[in-house]
């Protein structure tokens, strides 16, 4: 946790000293009355945090059974900048493994990719759509944590899409239009990335990739075909190397 980020309603009020913020305060960063943490308001300012008082005191459980800890960390935010930006770019996923869409939307959100579009596609597995991962309210936590673990105030903007078409009838198409695919590439992605993109849509197929139908519509919107090598990578690895190329040409990562 590399900054404690608040609602602006939080940022006025003291911290719960149960709340997970708390926690990593006082228990990793052991931070003291006068002490100051990193702090920004999601999606605004970021800056510091002074602790002007820790108030700890015992509670009982409703029961009267269990005794914890109770109180509050009261402390006073000064902002100091407007955050760290986001990057103008997109990325349209192909919907994966729950358990790797988790390692997925932190990453995305730790590089600072803009937004996220996550698709159905015709040869992903029809089910993970029906995951808890794919409501908004719980994919959005691993974007907030990709973005404390970056330091960053601003968190990428997500999308969920039933099918491609849907996706891309949604989508600002405004760019470079990057659509990875080992199939049948026109050229490699570092190719395409000579001519420095200032903004880009790049897509990453689920775990088998696109249908002649997907890229036709690919091609029917203005995307280019590339690969990235004749390795076949996981969805979350494809769309981290994908990201690390793009922001490089964009010359964004000096």
């Amino acid at each position: 946790m590399n900054i404690c980020l608040f609602s602006p309603e939080e940022i006025l009020n003291p911290l719960d000293i149960q709340d997970e913020r708390a926690q990593h305060i006082l228990k990793i960063l052991h931070k003291k009355e006068g002490e100051s943490f990193s702090a920004g308001i999601i999606g605004n300012q970021a800056g510091t945090a002074v602790i002007k008082k820790i108030s700890v005191e015992e509670k009982k459980s409703s029961d009267g059974k269990k005794i914890f800890k109770g109180g509050k960390i009261y402390f006073d935010f000064t902002p100091e900048s407007d955050g760290k930006k986001l990057y103008p770019l997109k990325m349209i996923i192909g919907f994966p493994r729950p358990i790797q869409l988790k390692r997925l939307l932190r990453d995305m959100a730790s590089l600072g990719v803009q937004e996220v579009h996550l698709t159905g596609t015709e040869l992903g597995e029809k089910s993970y759509l029906k995951s808890d991962l794919a409501t908004k309210g719980e994919a959005e936590k691993f974007l907030l944590d990709g973005s404390v673990q970056a330091g960053s105030t601003q968190i990428p903007k997500l999308f969920i899409h039933q099918t491609l078409k849907n996706c891309l009838e949604q989508i600002d198409l405004e760019g470079k239009l990057l659509a990875l695919d080992n199939i049948e590439p026109s050229q490699s992605l570092s190719c395409a990335l000579k001519e420095k993109p200032q903004k880009a849509i790049a897509a990453i197929g689920s775990e088998r990739g696109w249908t002649n139908y997907e890229r036709q519509l690919f091609r029917q919107n203005g995307f280019e075909l590339l690969s990235m090598g004749k390795r076949i990578l996981r969805t979350e690895t494809a769309s981290t190397v994908a990201v690390s190329l793009i922001l490089n040409s964009m010359e964004v990562l000096d």
